[in-house]
């Protein structure tokens, strides 16, 4: 950064820490003041929070009250994470509110800091719980260019960040295709509002778990290869073997993820490929269309086929009671056909999100570089 002095945090900073009410008294909680804790810190703006506190509680703990415009760092837990307060605000202990002097924009602050977020989390100490001291704070060192300059920088940044945000909107919407158009086109798989003759699941395919065949980690370490190695949850490793060829759908046998739905429980494998014991493999018999199937049980609630709580189960006799909606192959096949030009466009999203993440990246690091 051409003509920048350099300048320690703690030289051009003030820094207020924040508190929790006591849990005791349930009336602190009943409030209208945002609370920030690290488990807001979601988006680079704060304009609310998950938790709510009183006046009351504020005079009777250790938060402060933070103004809007302020940039929020966190330093302990979520070590790096940084944001600005949208709103008037109280913030817990993990959380440090950074004003700056005259000659720093809050907003060149944010950005500086965000750039500095790995450096922050490999000050962290602390066997269990990582976090790092307001000294480790206030002694890094800071790029510091005239105003007019920091003004140039954060409009950069901005614009590069708002490029980032649309990509992540798009994509994220184009996510939504799928299981509206399965809706539209079926109808809820469970409810069937559409009135479909319902098939077991057992009956519309080939199931092939028999195959399946679990490799420790130490053992596949040793085994590297052009196949994929699947679980679950999707590909987890490689393999330099296989043990299925051709179009099969995976769908998780065990694990918390079957409850959540975090990541799809259902997916389509090609090619030659390996699959563990976590996994159920079935192909197709000729009456169902593979693609409908996953999407169809992506979208399905099958916590009443699943056993175990501490570890989530569905056994195969389970899965092959599932009741199915029998809807018209051609129909099936239609779906699919659309699925794939959805697909299409997912990845193009994905690819876009991808270059407009690496070219902010690049940039936040150029900005303070010496």
């Amino acid at each position: 950064m051409t003509g920048a002095r350099t300048v320690l945090l703690g030289d051009v900073c003030k820094f207020v820490g924040g508190g929790t009410p006591s849990r005791a008294q349930p009336e602190y909680f009943q409030g209208d003041i945002p609370w920030a804790t690290v488990k807001d810190f979601k988006t680079f703006l704060i304009s609310d929070t998950e938790e709510h506190i009183s006046e009351v509680a504020i005079a009777d703990s250790a938060t402060n009250i933070i103004n809007p415009g302020t940039v929020l760092l966190v330093t302990r837990v979520g070590l790096g994470k940084v944001a600005i307060a949208g709103r008037r605000l109280a913030i817990n202990q993990d959380v440090k509110a950074v004003t700056p002097t005259d000659d720093v924009l809050p907003e060149f602050l944010f950005w500086f800091l965000l750039s500095k977020a790995n450096d922050i989390q490999r000050m962290g100490a602390g066997a269990t719980v990582k976090g790092v001291t307001l000294n480790d704070i206030k002694s890094i060192t800071m790029p510091l260019p005239t105003l007019p300059e920091q003004r140039r920088i954060v409009d950069i940044l901005s614009r590069a960040e708002g490029i980032v945000r649309l990509r992540s909107e798009a994509e994220k919407k184009a996510a939504e295709l799928i299981p509206a158009l399965f809706l539209d086109t079926f109808g809820d798989p469970a409810r069937n509002p559409k009135g479909w003759p319902t098939v077991p699941f057992g009956e519309l395919v080939n199931n092939r778990d028999g195959k399946r065949k679990p490799i420790k980690s130490a053992d596949r370490d040793h085994r590297q290869g052009q196949y994929p190695y699947y679980g679950a949850s999707g590909i987890i490793d490689t393999y330099d073997d296989y043990l299925f060829d051709g179009e099969h759908l995976l769908i998780a046998e065990d694990g918390a993820n079957l409850l959540s739905r975090s990541t799809p429980i259902s997916f389509i494998a090609t090619g030659k490929f390996w699959v563990n014991n976590h996994a159920h493999v079935v192909a197709a018999n000729g009456k169902v269309n593979l693609t409908f199937l996953e999407c169809l049980l992506n979208l399905r609630d099958l916590k009443d086929f699943i056993t175990g709580s501490a570890q989530p189960k569905l056994n195969q006799a389970n899965l092959n009671g599932i009741p199915i909606v029998n809807c018209p192959l051609p129909m099936q096949k239609k779906f699919a056909t659309q699925v794939e030009q959805i697909r299409s466009i997912q990845s193009q999203q994905s690819v876009a999100t991808a270059t407009a993440q690496a070219t902010f990246d690049a940039l936040l690091s150029k900005a303070f570089s010496k």
